[in-house]
């Protein structure tokens, strides 16, 4: 398993046109121009082809597809570049006397006529007969003709706009507009979307199953979604396929052999990684630069990672899952919750520590259900996984990770009058233990006294100067992680471990081009900046590592492989009411949340001390470990051999 998915997934555990008929009109009808942005619509005269809303599309660092951005998904294209067979398709299913009508079929019409009447008397029912034109005058300008009014006046403004679309536009021109306005399911709209959705490829590369396949969902987009009906689709592709020999466009050898293709579509929609998330925080991105990529027609670069998305996502999941699951958990559970702001929810942010791109980033458990983006926009409490600040900030102060703090009970006077009172998650005092001990084993008395000893204002301070915007309350509760924050803001933060010392603003987006391909938003690899002596990064990592070797972080030790170098910090609030992993392998760096989007706690909370002398040849071997210090601050044994030099560096096996 890749070192970063084996991260993630141990976070989870805590052409040309149709033929043109001789009848076709004009060579000199208006062309119809692609929209730099999109029209109102409905727009114009009810005759008029009028450009349609388009879409962003949103790509990932190795150039997939991974999503959309607007009003509606539609990337409309020229019908000459798509196989003769598309449009054909479309023709034979929907209009088969598309090339000799003057936009009204009267033989449909008296064919229609009939039908009604002979429902009248035998109570069935029968379709009408509108023309593709109808169709397109319907669907492009809803608020003038409404398709749902039953009435001979609508029936007879939509006849005389079809028969004066025709006398402005050629069939070529009426047929492309169609195949690229047309509802094809799930707010997918024309051809290449659902081209892009359901197969995975452009419209220019379908194949004639795959083209008769899309034809059938203009009359239901529901009842004949290959994703969800793959039999009833196949069965109206094959009728498809069956009227497109009678009507010449294809040979009945042909049919028969491509009625014999089965459906294939693709999961996820046709993108590389379910990262509708993701998407939201680029979209968020752009705005913010002025871009407004709402209204269509941009290309969206980012930095995901398809496959690291993939794993981020699933750990998310079935991380979650697996809490509901747990002895002890009285919530609705989020398959079950009619609200799903009841259920339990998360977020997994990844990012690149030397660059600050984000690589993964999913703000839920379910997009559709609960859009709410809670690894951009939410502010949750980081618990325990706050303290190395406050450690950085001691061991700045000269104190090092073999200094001895009491882990006892402490009662603090505050400014209002209440007494502060900090425990430990295990109802426990372990009593004199190093700081290295109390970090590993999230000692909470420790580190509230730590962050006093160095001064409230002084514990905010490297807070701010490593990446943390949100406000930090100059308060003792905030050294157990009592101030809320923004969970991508947070892990960007922690990069300053990995950096060893330096910190890096995360990055979405690398650059937005228009519909032009002219870049209207770039931006640069976030350059790491030193905001913490490296000798104290890289002790309070080492302590990190230590915890996830052998403290509260153990669980994900055990689940990344041995050869696979990690370190990282747990986070409880009080009651449970926020979990947090944050950690890091020498390439990534990554924090999972986990809680409530109305905060409660998530089910109930499921040690001797050392002497922080040198070791010597009666300390037995399993209370021997390796320290680091800063000049000036080791065991006075130690300070007295000059040539002992402090020594730190990249996080290794």
């Amino acid at each position: 398993m890749p070192l970063r998915h084996s991260l993630l997934l141990s976070f989870a555990l805590f052409s040309s046109a149709a033929p043109l008929a001789a009848q076709a009109v004009a060579a000199q009808a208006p062309a119809v121009q692609p929209a730099a942005a999109p029209a109102t619509r409905g727009t114009g005269q009810p005759w008029q082809i009028v450009p349609q809303p388009q879409s962003s599309l949103v790509y990932a660092r190795d150039g997939s597809l991974i999503g959309e951005m607007g009003r509606e998904s539609r990337t409309s294209v020229p019908i000459r570049t798509l196989p003769k067979y598309v449009g054909q398709a479309f023709v034979a299913v929907e209009d088969q006397r598309f090339y000799q009508h003057d936009g009204v079929d009267l033989i449909g019409v008296a064919g229609a006529i009939k039908g009604k009447l002979l429902d009248g008397i035998t109570g069935g029912h029968r379709g009408g007969a509108s023309t593709i034109t109808q169709q397109l005058i319907g669907n492009m300008h809803p608020d003038q003709i409404d398709r749902r009014d039953l009435s001979i006046g609508r029936k007879l403004r939509e006849q005389q706009a079809a028969r004066e679309m025709e006398r402005h536009y050629s069939k070529e021109q009426i047929l492309e507009a169609y195949i690229n306005q047309i509802n094809f399911g799930h707010g997918w709209y024309g051809v290449e979307s659902a081209s892009r959705h359901y197969f995975g490829k452009n419209a220019s590369r379908l194949t004639l199953a795959e083209a008769a396949t899309l034809a059938a969902l203009p009359k239901s987009p529901v009842g004949y979604d290959p994703l969800r009906f793959p039999d009833k689709s196949q069965a109206r592709r094959n009728l498809i396929l069956g009227l497109m020999a009678e009507q010449g466009f294809i040979s009945r050898q042909l049919a028969e052999r491509t009625k014999l293709e089965p459906i294939v579509t693709l999961h996820d929609a046709g993108t590389a990684a379910v990262a509708q998330y993701f998407v939201d925080a680029a979209r968020q991105v752009a705005e913010r630069a002025g871009v407004n990529v709402a209204t269509g027609g941009y290309k969206v670069y980012t930095t995901l990672d398809p496959a690291l998305q993939r794993a981020a996502t699933e750990a998310l999941v079935d991380g979650a899952a697996k809490v509901e699951q747990r002895k002890g958990y009285k919530h609705p559970t989020f398959a079950a919750a009619k609200d799903k702001r009841d259920a339990l929810e998360g977020a997994i942010v990844a990012i690149e520590p030397q660059s600050g791109d984000v690589r993964a980033l999913v703000g839920g458990r379910n997009y559709a259900l609960a859009p709410f983006n809670r690894a951009t926009l939410s502010m949750r409490q980081p618990g325990s996984s706050f303290k190395p600040f406050v450690y950085a900030k001691a061991l700045e102060d000269s104190l090092s990770a073999a200094t001895i703090v009491p882990d006892t009970a402490l009662a603090i006077r505050l400014d209002n009058g209440r007494v502060y009172s900090p425990d430990n998650s295990d109802g426990t005092f372990l009593g004199p233990i190093t700081m290295r001990e109390a970090l590993i084993h999230s000692r909470n008395p420790v580190a509230v006294q730590l962050a006093l000893r160095v001064g409230l204002d002084s514990m905010v301070a490297i807070a701010h100067r490593s990446g943390i915007e949100s406000p930090v309350a100059a308060v003792p509760a905030s050294a157990l992680g009592a101030s809320a924050v923004r969970p991508l803001d947070y892990v960007a933060a922690y990069s300053v471990w990995a950096n060893l010392g330096s910190t890096v603003e995360p990055r979405i987006v690398t650059h937005v081009d228009d519909a032009s391909g002219k870049t209207v938003f770039q931006r640069a690899a976030s350059v790491p900046q030193s905001v913490i002596d490296p000798r104290v990064a890289f002790i309070v990592r080492d302590m990190m590592r230590d915890a996830a070797e052998r403290g509260t972080g153990a669980p994900a030790r055990r689940a990344v492989p041995a050869n696979i170098p990690i370190a990282g910090k747990t986070g409880t609030t009080n009651d449970n009411v926020d979990v947090w992993f944050m950690g890091m392998t020498p390439d990534l760096v990554a924090g999972v949340w986990l809680g409530f989007d109305k905060p409660k706690t998530i089910a109930p909370g499921v040690a001797g001390g050392l002497t922080g002398q040198l070791a010597d040849a009666a300390t037995p071997a399993e209370r021997r470990y390796t320290e680091y210090f800063l000049p000036g601050t080791e065991p006075e044994p130690l300070r007295s051999i000059p040539w002992r030099l402090p020594m730190f560096g990249a996080l290794t096996p």
